[in-house]
C-alpha cells in the first residue's frame, strides 16, 4: 500500500463555541496524544496568516533508527468552523434565547424531525426533548412559587413577595444548574438545525456557498489524499457545502483520492425534517460520486448520533451507495479510569471523535487525518493503522 506524503483536509468541526484558532489547539492537543501513543512525531504548524477558513500544516513522520527507512506525511487542515453563526445563535438574552428554542422545538416537531428521531434512534429522540423538558419544568416551578400564597388561600398581595422569589429561582438556581447541561447551547444547536434543513435563512445560504468558494480554492491543491471529515452538526455543513460544488461541477473529484468522514454524524438532525429537501439531495449527490469513499464512524455508548443507521438511505437514496459504517466503542479508545469519569457526559463523549486516545484502537482522528496510511485503512477492522 502507498504511503500518503501529502494530504489535503478539510474538517468541519461540530456546534462548539469555538472558532478556527481553538480548534486548532485542541487538534494539537489530540495529535500529540496520539504521537505519544502510536510512536510517532507529531508538528503542527502555526495558522496560516489571512486564511479563511484557518489553515495550517501537519507533519507526521517516523521515529526510525538513522539510516533505516522511515516515512513523513504533510498534511495541509483547513478548519471550516461555524463559530460566527453559533455565536450569532446565542446572542440575545435569555429570554429570547429560550423563546427561539421553543419556537425551534416546535418547528421539528410539526416538521416530522422528532418522530423520525423516535422513529431511527430513541436516544437521539431523548436527547432532542430533554433541554426543552428541563426547562419547561423549571419554568411550571416558577410559577408554581408565583402562585403558591393564593394557593394556599392567603391575599393575592402576597404573591409581591412570592413573584420575585420565583424569579430569582429561576434566574439564580435554575439557570446555574443548567448550564452543567449546556441547555441554551443546545437550544441554539436546534436553531441551526432547523435553518440547515429549511434553508430560508439568507445569512445561512449565502455563508455556505462562500465556504463553497472556499473549499473549492482549497481542491485545487495538489495531493496524494483529499479527507473531507466532519464532526456531529458540522456534517450538516460539510454535506451542503460538497453539494453545492457537485451541484457546480458534477466532475470536481475525479481523478482524486477522497474521503468523506462523518463523526458521530448529525446529517439526520437536520435531513429528517420535512423541510430538508435540499439537503437530502446534496447527500444522494454525495453517496453517488464514485469518487468519494463515504465513512460513517458511528459509537454504541454515543447518544447523540444514529447508530447503526444507513443515512443514505434513509434520506430517500437506497438505490445509491451506501456509507461505510465504522463502529467504534469509546471505552476502547481510553483508559478505564479516563472513561469513568466521562462516560455520564453525554456530549463530552460525543466530542470523543476528535480527541485524542489513551491507548492504541480502531479509530483515531489524527492518524485519519494526519497519519501516513491512507484514510480509507479505518474502513476495515483488518488493515494496519500504521506502517510496520
Amino acid at each position: 500500500m502507498k504511503l500518503i506524503e501529502k494530504r489535503v483536509v478539510l474538517h468541519f468541526p461540530g456546534f462548539e463555541p469555538l472558532d478556527g484558532v481553538a480548534h486548532r489547539a485542541r487538534y494539537e492537543r489530540s495529535a500529540r496524544q496520539s504521537a505519544a501513543v502510536w510512536g510517532y512525531s507529531v508538528a503542527t504548524g502555526a495558522p496560516e496568516p489571512g486564511s479563511d477558513p484557518l489553515s495550517f500544516e501537519v507533519t507526521t513522520e517516523s521515529r526510525a533508527e538513522p539510516g533505516s527507512p522511515g516515512w513523513r506525511t504533510k498534511s495541509r487542515v483547513h478548519m471550516v468552523d461555524h463559530d460566527g453563526f453559533v455565536r450569532k445563535l446565542r446572542s440575545g438574552n435569555t429570554l429570547s434565547q429560550i423563546i427561539a428554542g421553543f419556537r425551534s422545538c416546535a418547528q421539528i416537531m410539526l416538521g416530522g424531525g422528532m418522530r423520525g428521531y423516535f422513529r431511527h434512534a430513541w436516544r437521539f429522540g431523548l436527547f432532542f426533548l430533554f433541554p426543552f423538558l428541563l426547562t419547561a419544568l423549571a419554568i411550571a416551578l416558577t410559577v408554581q412559587i408565583t402562585v403558591l400564597p393564593y394557593a394556599l388561600g392567603f391575599s393575592p398581595w402576597h404573591m409581591f413577595w412570592s413573584g420575585p422569589l420565583a424569579l430569582c429561582f429561576f434566574i439564580f438556581v435554575f439557570l446555574p444548574f443548567s448550564e452543567r447541561f449546556h441547555t441554551l447551547h443546545l437550544f441554539a444547536d436546534w436553531k441551526m438545525a432547523v435553518a440547515l434543513g429549511r434553508m430560508d435563512r439568507a445569512d445561512f445560504n449565502d455563508w455556505l456557498e462562500d465556504r463553497a468558494t472556499a473549499v473549492r480554492k482549497a481542491l485545487d491543491e495538489e495531493a496524494d489524499e483529499y479527507v473531507i471529515s466532519s464532526h456531529s452538526m458540522g456534517s450538516n455543513v460539510a454535506a451542503h457545502v460538497i453539494g453545492i460544488l457537485l451541484e457546480r461541477e458534477p466532475e470536481i473529484f475525479n481523478g482524486k483520492r477522497v474521503v468523506f468522514a462523518t463523526l458521530g454524524s448529525a446529517i439526520l438532525q437536520c435531513a429528517l425534517l420535512s423541510s430538508a429537501t435540499l439537503l437530502r439531495a446534496r447527500v444522494g449527490l454525495i453517496a453517488r460520486c464514485p469518487a468519494i469513499s463515504w465513512l460513517d464512524v458511528q459509537c454504541l455508548t454515543d447518544s447523540i448520533n444514529f447508530y447503526k443507521v444507513p443515512v443514505v438511505a434513509v434520506c430517500g437514496h437506497a438505490d445509491a451507495p451506501p456509507a461505510k459504517m465504522i463502529l467504534i466503542r469509546v471505552k476502547q479508545m481510553l483508559t478505564q479510569e479516563h472513561y469513568r469519569k466521562i462516560r455520564k457526559d453525554q456530549l463530552r463523549v460525543h466530542r470523543q471523535y476528535v480527541l485524542g486516545p489513551d491507548m492504541k484502537g480502531a479509530f483515531d482522528f489524527t492518524l485519519m487525518t494526519s497519519g501516513p496510511m491512507p484514510a480509507s485503512v479505518f474502513a476495515s477492522a483488518d488493515e494496519k493503522r500504521m506502517p510496520e
